[in-house]
């Protein structure tokens, strides 16, 4: 009988690409994940995976087992939804991933609603970057996440996930002098956000259309920290609108033609769980709440 952990880390392995990484991603050392897919091996009756030095890649009938696995895990999903349909109360853990200014300005509200409505979830936010959201999706690490792309740098859809819209939002340019235009800071200091995040490679996008490459002087990627350094002097930034409840003093934003998206997330497999369909109600409710404020 093949074990349905073990199914999920095979899973997981052909899609992170290494041991080290399908580690990372639960807290378990390599050693540990290696014997989970030596046991699978000797369950399943054949070889799924092909060692060459550290290097580890799927033999055909592994390929086959992770189709398969894939099926198996949306059927779990599918099932968990069915009866979490028929129970009388929400009810068990529901985990949300966020961006940091959504979790300050959107998800107060709609946690304190899910709460009254659902006293039975026991509701968990993490913070992640939009870039990390679909992998933890995935991974069934979350299960909503919010999702962003920008005009200028559009995302790929992912078919394994569902979703919707939830904002689309103004970018401004942040400066401690006013400036008409990127062109009139090409020659300034830059707060970026860490490379490898979405904002950091929209930033980069943008400036390199306008002719130019940012200079880096400091990187941050909480806004009210970015806006600070601006207020101080110390760069100029891209901030979206979502980030400018309270700005501080000596800031001038200079609205960008540029917009930022975000929708809300989650796996498709996962679309009929009444908990998921509840999350994101709220949710949305109080992103309507927050643009008629």
């Amino acid at each position: 009988m093949l074990d349905v952990r073990r199914l999920r880390l095979l899973h997981e392995l052909s899609r992170l690409g290494t041991i080290a990484a399908v580690a990372q991603t639960h807290a378990y050392t390599p050693s540990a994940v290696s014997q989970q897919l030596s046991t699978l091996e000797r369950e399943a009756g054949v070889p799924l995976l092909e060692r060459t030095g550290r290097r580890v890649s799927l033999t055909a009938a592994g390929r086959v087992l992770v189709a398969h696995a894939h099926e198996v895990l949306d059927a779990l999903d599918r099932a968990s939804s069915a009866l979490a349909a028929l129970a009388t109360g929400l009810t068990g853990p529901l985990r949300i991933g966020a961006f940091p200014t959504a979790v300050r300005a959107l998800l107060p509200s709609a946690l304190v609603d899910l709460g009254r409505r659902h006293p039975g979830l026991e509701l968990m936010v993490t913070e992640l970057d939009p870039v990390d959201v679909p992998a933890a999706l995935h991974d069934r690490r979350l299960d909503v996440g919010l999702l962003q792309d920008y005009d200028v740098a559009p995302v790929d859809p992912d078919p394994a996930l569902a979703g919707v819209p939830l904002l689309e939002e103004e970018v401004f340019l942040a400066t401690s002098t006013p400036a008409a235009s990127l062109a009139d800071v090409r020659a300034a200091p830059w707060v970026l956000a860490t490379p490898g995040t979405l904002c950091h490679a929209v930033t980069e996008r943008v400036c390199r259309a306008t002719g130019f490459t940012p200079r880096a002087r400091h990187h941050a990627d909480d806004f009210a920290t970015v806006l600070a350094l601006v207020a101080a002097g110390q760069g100029v930034s891209l901030v979206p609108r979502l980030a400018l409840d309270a700005p501080p003093g000596g800031v001038h934003l200079t609205p960008l033609p540029i917009r930022r998206r975000t929708r809300i997330a989650y796996l498709r497999s996962a679309s009929g769980h009444p908990a998921v369909a509840a999350c994101v109600a709220a949710v949305r409710a109080a992103t309507e709440a927050y643009g008629a404020s």
